[in-house]
């Protein structure tokens, strides 16, 4: 296969339609069927931004060193820190949700009401902050309390 990413919804369709796994798998080399790691992917997002992971980690109102965990990839996010760091950069839907598919977390659900509000704040820009006071006024302190601790 050429050195072309193929779209996901192009390699989910060829899934869909073939009648042999072995032959889809082997069309497509490695770096088109594996995401990379959610350390390296954020690290070259600052890259490609050009800015440096302690503007994200304080956009993201994260906790200076627990942030730099995940940059290094010495810990993992949670599904709440990845929104967190998606917020520092200043991500709307799309990016968010790719975002948390590449660190493996679940994928924000219109249908459930917390991620409702951080689709809302996704898509107008809004600040971390400015989600936790919306989650705060609309009585859902569970997930204040969960997007503002430590782990």
């Amino acid at each position: 296969m050429s050195s072309d990413k193929v779209s996901t919804s192009t390699l989910l369709r060829r899934l869909f339609k073939t009648a042999s796994l072995e032959r889809v798998i082997r069309r497509f080399d490695d770096a088109e069927l594996d995401i990379p790691p959610f350390h390296e992917y954020i690290d070259n997002l600052c890259k490609e931004k050009g800015i440096v992971p302690e503007q994200i980690i304080k956009s993201a109102d994260i906790e200076r060193t627990f942030g730099h965990k995940f940059f290094n990839g010495t810990r993992n996010p949670s599904r709440d820190r990845v929104i967190q760091l998606a917020f520092g950069f200043g991500m709307d839907y799309d990016e968010a949700q790719r975002l948390l598919t590449i660190a493996n977390r679940g994928a924000l659900y219109p249908r459930v009401k917390r991620d409702a509000v951080i689709i809302y704040a996704l898509e107008r820009g809004l600040d971390v902050v400015a989600v936790q006071a919306t989650l705060h006024d609309l009585s859902m302190m569970s997930a204040i309390r969960v997007i503002g601790s430590l782990e």
